[in-house]
């Protein structure tokens, strides 16, 4: 193994709203720099419909504001920058956008410059539910292999498939022009090293085999033949797609002389095949065996590895899936998570403030509405609520389903509403442990990841005490940043292997929030009505 002393690894953490770069030192993993940049177009709303759910970004987005990020975490570091010896990346996702034959995202050729079905298709864009019901409904007849059989049998409109087949169906032109369709997380270190034909981007594992339904079982994709049957335009896909994945402690590329002028770095460093922020994130943490890692965003995703031995032939019921080597290379990794977390409460806060021309200028409400709801007991003043307000993600899949409130009288307040939305994210939270369990997969200890857990007391006590469980959480605010530091140096060979990388660099336990037993016992109670709830609203 190389010396590692000040050698350093870049992450780039490409969020919903932001790009992160942190400089990471390889010998432990501490973190040197960082540098956060928003995405331009997006920040003033351009190519998106929310009320329609369209949900779209601009490659130049990424462009512009991954050279703003990497500049000023550089910047950060001084006259005495440590050499970068390699680079991760990890991306939003299901977020994958059409690119042309030589690689280039279809968004920065003439002709498609301001069209929003060429554009990157955001995880939390929900414009696909009927795609995705015809998914399902295809794989329920069994005139097909099962091909979503390791996706949690239930096909999500957040995901790769449904996404194309949408753009197929209602933007011809666009779907004809594209040579083939990438995820985020495969499209940026692909860009970073300079691959200029499209059959050529290197496929990573996690994507791969959770959204677009890789996997060895049928060795690749689905076939020609199923394709067709869901819509015959997709019978017109260059197939396959691609065939090959690589895991996320290995090579994409080498830094092309291009992007390491425009960072200010040395050119021909390794690029790691990228990955979704949940699964670095989960790796940042330093996640083990049947630990559950929670990463608190805008949305949540809920991680978790198992020894595939002891996994066998399990199959866990609506979840995201579970894929080998997705997170770790020699584990099974399962997905799941809540398709609104830090959104619900972005939302409410936008309810209150509606009409006030003074609200940017004075801040957020949230920490005022945490600290008067702490002081609530469990269940408010009787406020019920479902954390459905952008579909539902985990357990079972349904992005039709809606949120609601229930318990409201003329005696609620503000903070009274907000106690109720987070003890319904906590209630979603249980809902997913309590999936994996009743399936056979054991969730042994849990961890929170992100701003939110690190920032919000509040959530992290309510998760305990509605499940009765410890809460770790992780001390770095760059979870995923640091995890794809990690692979990339695994894949740099600065460590032995991603295992060796994992243990000397992921961030430690910050602090651990224990469960009240009485707390918990009143929300046994609580849980009962978000279920009875939940259920009305599945028939509403």
């Amino acid at each position: 193994m190389s010396d590692t002393g000040e050698t350093c690894l870049l992450g780039l953490d490409f969020g919903s709203d932001s790009v992160r770069a942190v400089v990471v030192r390889a010998a432990d993993g501490e973190e040197i720099a960082s540098s956060v940049a928003d995405y331009p177009r997006w920040a003033e709303g351009r190519f998106c419909a929310p009320a329609r759910q369209q949900f779209r970004q601009h490659p130049a987005d990424y462009m512009e504001a991954m050279v703003s990020a990497v500049r000023g975490a550089l910047d950060e570091c001084g006259a005495t920058a440590p050499r970068i010896a390699g680079i991760g990346v990890d991306t939003t996702g299901s977020s994958p956008l059409p690119v042309a034959a030589d690689g280039t995202a279809l968004a920065l050729k003439d002709g498609f410059t301001t069209d929003p079905d060429a554009m990157c298709i955001l995880w939390k864009d929900h414009t696909s539910v009927a795609e995705a019901e015809a998914i399902n409904e295809l794989c329920a007849r069994g005139e097909h292999e099962n091909y979503i059989k390791y996706v949690g049998g239930i096909y999500s409109s957040e995901w790769y498939w449904a996404k194309i087949l949408r753009v197929g169906r209602v933007n011809p032109t666009v779907f004809r022009a594209a040579a083939n369709w990438v995820e985020l997380c495969d499209y940026i270190p692909a860009l970073l090293t300079g691959v200029d034909d499209a059959s050529k981007i290197v496929r990573g594992r996690c994507a791969a085999g959770h959204k677009a339904l890789w996997h060895p079982d049928w060795g690749g994709l689905p076939d020609r033949d199923w394709l067709t049957a869901l819509d015959p335009c997709l019978g017109n896909l260059a197939m396959p797609l691609f065939s090959e994945t690589r895991t996320s402690d290995q090579e994409a590329g080498k830094l092309s002389p291009e992007w390491a002028g425009r960072f200010g770095i040395e050119a021909g460093i390794p690029v790691a095949v990228g990955a979704f922020d949940c699964h670095m994130g989960a790796i940042g943490a330093g996640i083990e065996p049947y630990t559950l890692v929670r990463v608190m965003g805008t949305s949540t995703c809920d991680i978790l590895i198992a020894p595939p031995e002891e996994v066998g032939d399990t199959l866990v019921h609506g979840i995201c899936g579970q894929v080998p080597g997705s997170v770790m290379p020699d584990y099974i990794g399962f997905e799941a998570g809540q398709s609104s977390f830090g959104d619900a409460f972005a939302w409410f806060e936008r309810i209150l403030q509606w009409g006030r021309s003074d609200a940017g200028r004075k801040g957020s409400l949230l920490p005022a509405l945490e600290a008067e709801a702490a002081e609530l007991p469990p269940g408010a003043l009787g406020e019920r609520a479902l954390d459905w307000l952008n579909g539902r993600r985990t357990p079972d899949a349904n992005q039709k389903v809606r949120a609601m409130m229930a318990g409201m009288h003329l005696g609620s307040t503000a903070p009274s509403l907000y106690r109720a939305l987070v003890e319904a994210t906590a209630f979603g939270t249980r809902a997913i442990v309590e999936r994996f369990e009743d399936e056979g997969i054991p969730v042994k200890s849990i961890a929170g990841i992100g701003g939110i857990a690190r920032k919000s007391n509040l959530i992290s006590q309510v998760c305990a005490d509605v499940m009765n469980r410890e809460i770790d959480v992780i001390e770095s605010d760059q979870a995923c940043a640091r995890g794809a530091a990690i692979c990339a140096a695994a894949a740099s060979g600065l460590h032995a292997d991603i295992g060796a990388a994992k243990a000397a660099m992921l961030s430690p336990v910050e602090k651990t929030f224990k469960p009240s037993a009485e707390a918990h016992k009143a929300y046994e109670a609580i849980y009962a009505d978000y279920k009875r709830l939940g259920a009305f609203a599945n028939d509403f």
